[in-house]
């Protein structure tokens, strides 16, 4: 369907919605029920509401595979940007977005519309008005087709269904949504890499992984965060409100699916299995990260070196080699670190605290990821497998030293005889040899 985006002002549109149950392979750790902003630049709320209608009274041969249309008639073709729409008035409306003619300009953001309507519509996200009340919650809107979205919630009213499958949803837009999955569209692709993407948002939201960009911070702690969503979500950790307890522990969280993943820490549940080497997760994208070990896949560069990496936090931490910061320092010792988790190890060691303890052994630990690795042995996870033999081990720095038997390459080099060594401990073992044959002083 060709929906144009700016044909409309600034809907801010809330939905219950869950996108699990609608595009399972776009997961994220914190996929959740969602308040979507559907930015729709410059469309009368009347053809809006017209087009919906049409929607509602579709009939099922309209709805072919590879296109979604409202009307049968002509779409009018914008020469300029290839942009389509519906109505002649709305392709000339636009036509004024390229010749600048009768702008009517936002002094407070710049922005600029096509009608009065829309300007004064958009003038209320900078005043805060919300003149329309929901009469059942109390919630206000600035927009009141926003409202009559929002009653969906209170009567269960869902008038857009899928012709294909027979399922319904409150709004246009995650119907639209939805098509793209018997469809198969991912139109938006992402320059970086071979992902593609059935939404514009989605795929500015990826882009943010390569660039490392992270543009909205929040006010109450100075976090940045790569996307609004993101934010709003975090903002929720700073309020009171936590209204989903877990029943064993007592740990309150924001949002239910925080909860959901919370509780698999006490039941153990691990839904998602590497299909390579039968590791389990309990989130999806822990799962994803596992899979780069296997592909090879270091989707995150350095632009000043070109080393690349697996995660974005690894890329961070290492652009600070470059830049030589060193923001967190001991105040025992005066030793500084890139990192401030680096500087909560450092302090353990002056205690000589090792809080991470092996129930299985006993065995404890100063870092919890030094604990993880120790797991592994009892487990017999060998999940970095060697692609010349076949060998497993539990640890990467362990595959590494392996592979070198294969590569023949000999990187420890003894500063007495040059003789060189595959791994470091053979070099020590040949250092002591050296130390052996030297006269006692």
């Amino acid at each position: 369907m060709a929906f144009v985006k700016e044909e409309s002002e600034g809907l801010r549109i809330t939905e219950v919605f869950t996108l699990k149950h609608e595009d399972p392979e776009e997961q994220t750790e914190l996929m959740m029920l969602k308040e979507e902003t559907q930015e729709l630049d410059e469309v009368e709320e009347n053809d809006l509401h017209e087009e919906h209608q049409d929607l509602r009274t579709a009939e099922p041969s309209s709805m072919t595979k590879n296109t979604f249309k409202t009307k049968s008639t002509s779409l009018f073709t914008c020469r300029q940007c290839g942009k389509q729409f519906t109505l002649k008035s709305n392709l000339k409306d636009h036509m004024r977005i390229h010749t600048g003619e009768n702008l009517i300009k936002c002094d407070e953001c710049g922005k600029s519309f096509t009608r009065k309507g829309n300007f004064e519509k958009h003038m209320r996200t900078h005043t805060r008005e919300k003149p329309y009340w929901c009469t059942e919650c109390g919630k206000s809107f600035s927009q009141k087709h926003n409202l009559e979205v929002h009653m969906r919630i209170h009567t269960g009213e869902k008038p857009f269904p899928c012709q294909q499958c027979g399922k319904r949803f409150r709004q246009i837009q995650n119907l639209k949504l939805h098509i793209t999955i018997h469809t198969g569209e991912k139109p938006y692709a992402c320059p970086h890499c071979p992902k593609s993407f059935n939404q514009k948002k989605k795929c500015e939201t990826h882009m943010t992984i390569h660039t490392g960009e992270k543009p909205f911070a929040c006010q109450h702690c100075g976090r940045c965060l790569a996307n609004k969503d993101l934010l709003n979500k975090h903002i929720k950790i700073h309020m009171e409100d936590k209204p989903f307890t877990c029943p064993p522990c007592g740990k309150s969280f924001t949002q239910p699916q925080l909860l959901k993943f919370h509780m698999r820490t006490h039941t153990g549940e691990k839904p998602y299995t590497c299909s390579q080497c039968g590791k389990s997760f309990t989130q999806k994208n822990g799962l994803n990260y596992h899979m780069r070990i296997h592909s090879g896949e270091k989707p995150f560069t350095c632009a000043q070196c070109g080393k690349s990496f697996i995660y974005n936090t690894a890329l961070l931490r290492h652009r600070k080699t470059h830049s030589g910061e060193k923001p967190f320092t001991c105040g025992q010792c005066g030793k500084s670190f890139t990192k401030d988790y680096s500087l909560k190890y450092h302090l353990i060691s002056h205690t000589g605290e090792k809080p991470f303890k092996c129930d299985l052994c006993g065995k404890r630990y100063l870092r919890k990821d030094n604990l993880n690795q120790h797991m592994r042995i009892h487990n017999n996870d060998k999940s970095y497998v060697c692609d010349q033999c076949g060998k497993g081990f539990t640890r990467k720095d362990y595959l590494s030293q392996h592979t070198r038997i294969h590569t023949k390459e000999k990187s420890f080099k003894c500063h007495q005889c040059g003789k060189s060594f595959a791994q470091k401990s053979a070099l020590n073992a040949h250092v002591i040899r050296h130390s052996a044959k030297s006269p006692a002083t």
